[in-house]
């Protein structure tokens, strides 16, 4: 049996990640900004699972997450960072107010929970699952901070495997193309700012005609 810490467990692949692991009978430390939306999940679980709230931008929220996570479950195996959401938009519509809430969500929130479950994962020899994206692995027209944002996440994810080897925590790096989550739906933001300049490479379509049908399935992929 191990013993999961999850973020980002409202929807998507944080919950269908934190069900399957408790419906096999692990335990589960689920997470989430908002605290009511992922309670009664974890209700069924007699105590196998735990809700915590969690916003990942707040270092101190991370250290007490952690710590009630040891104080019941007395630590964790895996941490799976996967809270985070989109930002679509060209370069130039972009704005300070809209992408760097979303570098600190997806970059520094993913840093600073790791930050906190270290000490604990060097003690256990665990692993970290980081939640990249297809977009971490080659930029495109249209998400330009998004794919900065990714391309973050692989470069620390690269580096924490050789900071972490010898205590034997290993990481991962998921890197999902496009699944039929709530990515395109309320886990995306699109620039307020939309050039006609731009149009070629605007998401807009993308996302008004792929949210729901994408081809991934994400229950499979969990």
């Amino acid at each position: 049996m191990k013993t999961w810490f999850i973020t980002g467990c409202s929807s998507g692949f944080g919950q269908r990640l934190a069900l399957a692991a408790a419906q096999r009978g692990d335990q589960v430390v689920a997470t989430a900004r908002n605290l009511n939306l992922i309670k009664e999940m974890a209700r069924p679980f007699d105590g196998r699972m735990i809700a915590l709230p969690l916003d990942v931008t707040d270092a101190a929220a991370a250290n007490t997450a952690v710590a009630k996570a040891v104080e019941t479950f007395g630590g964790f195996d895996v941490l799976v960072n996967n809270a985070g959401y989109g930002l679509f938009g060209a370069l130039e519509e972009g704005t300070p107010e809209e992408y760097r809430p979303m570098f600190e969500v997806n970059v520094f929130g993913l840093i600073e929970t790791t930050r906190a479950a270290l000490p604990t994962l060097r003690r256990s020899g665990g692993m970290i699952v980081n939640m990249s994206s297809g977009a971490g692995i080659a930029g495109s027209g249209g998400a330009a901070y998004y794919n900065a944002a990714k391309f973050a996440v692989e470069g620390v994810s690269e580096a924490l495997t050789g900071e972490l080897k010898p205590f034997g925590v290993r990481v991962l790096i998921v890197e999902p193309g496009p699944f039929r989550t709530d990515f395109l739906g309320r886990s995306i933001t699109m620039a307020a700012k939309e050039m006609p300049e731009y149009a070629a490479s605007s998401r807009r379509h993308y996302r008004e005609t792929n949210n729901g049908n994408q081809a991934g399935d994400p229950d499979k992929a969990v």
